[in-house]
This record gives structure tokens, C-alpha cells and sequence, in this order.
């Protein structure tokens, strides 16, 4: 086990210690490592989404301040990351991954719930809630991945996702936040591990710029929205800003977190929280879940995005 690994199980260890259920179901054939906690709120269910290279344990900082104020939270490792095993035949591509998601709402979730995604996760609520909105009452996009770039910057983008050497962690590192911190650093050297990783390759292997997600879907996007962009962004583009404030409806809320970089949840979690709550009650999720509207939300079927 190596020392990434142990930080891992430490921080596992520590959540089961706090009440946290770690549980593994297998889902479309493939075992889901994921964590719960029942909530002492009132609010939906929220269920997050980790991006690539990342995990559920991400998220642990939010996760007892999402359960003040919310019916239960769950946040999974997607198979071939964090304590998801890879599966027997392979990693799996992003439709695949979306179709596990969809599994794990389904079976396990059970009721429409705030989906929260960074990332590529961001990337992957979004699909989400096109393809199957019985899953999702409303979404939570932290740093979103998935829009559509010139191809210069989607190859300026890919390339810093390369992370091969110690020299390419730590500048990978201090591209994730606005200051990072020394923990982070410590562990920067471990970056070429994370995005090594067959179930990372497998997804930057088959990205393209034309993997985004289109104008028209982002139109039938019908949840009630909050996008969530760091002002000190330095990993992902400003084109995709823009993108999602001229295409996603006229009703989704864009805000500018000043002081945060491309993971607000490891960098500001109380933040996260209190953001994604005063939006949810603001939007009537506090009562119980708020029907989905339109029959014809998920008519067609979103191309599942790419890293970027």
C-alpha cells in the first residue's frame, strides 16, 4: 500500500468512526464502493460526483454539513477509482460510467436527489439529468467539465492533464486551487499514480473535441441549477464559463466564487455547503423533493462528455 493509499483508507477509517456507512453493491455488473450518511435535514437526498482521477473521499469535509441540512448523502467512487475496483473487463468508457450512475440512483438512492459533480462529474450530472431526470431534482456544478472548446484550448487542456513526472504533479497541484496547501503538496509526487490509472487513461484516451455537451442539450437541462466557478480557476479553460452562461436555461444560477480554484469542496467545503443549502431551500427542496417537470426533459439521449 502506498503512502496516496494509506491517506485513502486513513480518511475512510476516520468517516466510519464518524457514523458514515462505506458499503459496496454492484451495480450493472460492477462492484460501487460508496459512502452514506443519513441526514438529520429535511431536504432532498444529495448524491456527489467526484471528476477525474478523484474519489468519494473528496468530498468528506461536506459531508456532515450537507446531513445538517439534507435527508441523506451519498458520494460514490465510479469503478477503477478509490475504492471501486477496476472492472474484470476493463475500464469503462463515459456512457458506461453514466449508465452505473443511473444503476446506483436507481437501486440505491431511490428518489430524485441534488446531484452534486465536479469536474468531469460535473460533467456527468448535467448528462444526468438529461437522460434520466427521474433521477435528479436539482444540480450542484462545481467546476464543471464537459464544455465545448476551440481546438487549441481542448489540446492545451488535455495536455495538462498529462501527469507523468514529480515535476508534472506538483504543477498539476497547485493548478487544483487557488492557494494550495501543504498537505496537497506533500502528496503532489502521487499525482502520477492517480492519473495513470487504467480507468483515467482509458477516459483522456478516448476524448475528442468534439465529446462536449451541445447547445440543444444543455437546453433541455430542467432541474433548477447552481454553477459554482472558481475565480482562481487555473485548470480548466474561461471558454467553458462562458459556454455554460450563453447556453445552460436562463434560470440556472452562475456565481463566481472568488479565492477558489478547481475544487472547491477540498478547498472551501463550508462554503460548498452553505451555498448548495441556501440554493436548495431557495428552490423548495428543503419540503420534500420537488416533482420534475415535462415529459419531454429527457426525450433524445445526451453523447456522454468528454474530460474536458
Amino acid at each position: 500500500m502506498d503512502l496516496l493509499e494509506t491517506l485513502h483508507t486513513v480518511v475512510r477509517r476516520a468517516l466510519v468512526a464518524r457514523g458514515v456507512e462505506s458499503s459496496t453493491q454492484r451495480v450493472g455488473g460492477h462492484a460501487v464502493h460508496f459512502y452514506r450518511l443519513a441526514g438529520r435535514g429535511t431536504g432532498a437526498p444529495v448524491l456527489l460526483l467526484h471528476g477525474l482521477g478523484g474519489n468519494a473521499n473528496g468530498f468528506a469535509r461536506m459531508f456532515f454539513g450537507l446531513a445538517a441540512r439534507f435527508s441523506c448523502v451519498y458520494a460514490l467512487d465510479l469503478p477503477g477509482n478509490g475504492f471501486s475496483p477496476l472492472p474484470e473487463s476493463g475500464p469503462l468508457a463515459l456512457d458506461e460510467h453514466l449508465a452505473v450512475l443511473h444503476g446506483f440512483c436507481q437501486q440505491v438512492v431511490k428518489e430524485p436527489a441534488l446531484v452534486v459533480g465536479n469536474s468531469l462529474g460535473g460533467a456527468l450530472a448535467l448528462t444526468l439529468a438529461v437522460d434520466h431526470p427521474e433521477d435528479v431534482c436539482a444540480l450542484g456544478l462545481l467546476a464543471p467539465a464537459g464544455a465545448r472548446l476551440p481546438p487549441e484550448r481542448f489540446a492545451e487542456l488535455m495536455g495538462r492533464l498529462e501527469v507523468h513526472t514529480a515535476r508534472d504533479g506538483l504543477a498539476f497541484t497547485r493548478r487544483l486551487f487557488h492557494r494550495a496547501p501543504v498537505t496537497a503538496l506533500l502528496f503532489a509526487p502521487q499525482m502520477r499514480k492517480v492519473h495513470n490509472t487504467p480507468a483515467v487513461r482509458a477516459i483522456r484516451a478516448k476524448a475528442t473535441v468534439e465529446d462536449h455537451l451541445s447547445p440543444e442539450t444543455l437546453a433541455r437541462v430542467d432541474v433548477p441549477t447552481l454553477l459554482l466557478w472558481g475565480g482562481s480557476e487555473k485548470l480548466l479553460p474561461a471558454e467553458m464559463l462562458a459556454y455554460y452562461r450563453a447556453h445552460l436555461p436562463a434560470s440556472a444560477r452562475i456565481e463566481v466564487v472568488e479565492a477558489v480554484g478547481h475544487v472547491p469542496q477540498m478547498e472551501r467545503p463550508r462554503e460548498m455547503v452553505r451555498r448548495l443549502g441556501d440554493f436548495a431551500e431557495a428552490e423548495g427542496l428543503m419540503g420534500g423533493v420537488r416533482p420534475v417537470s415535462g415529459p419531454s426533459v429527457g426525450s433524445g439521449s445526451a453523447r456522454a462528455p468528454s474530460p474536458s
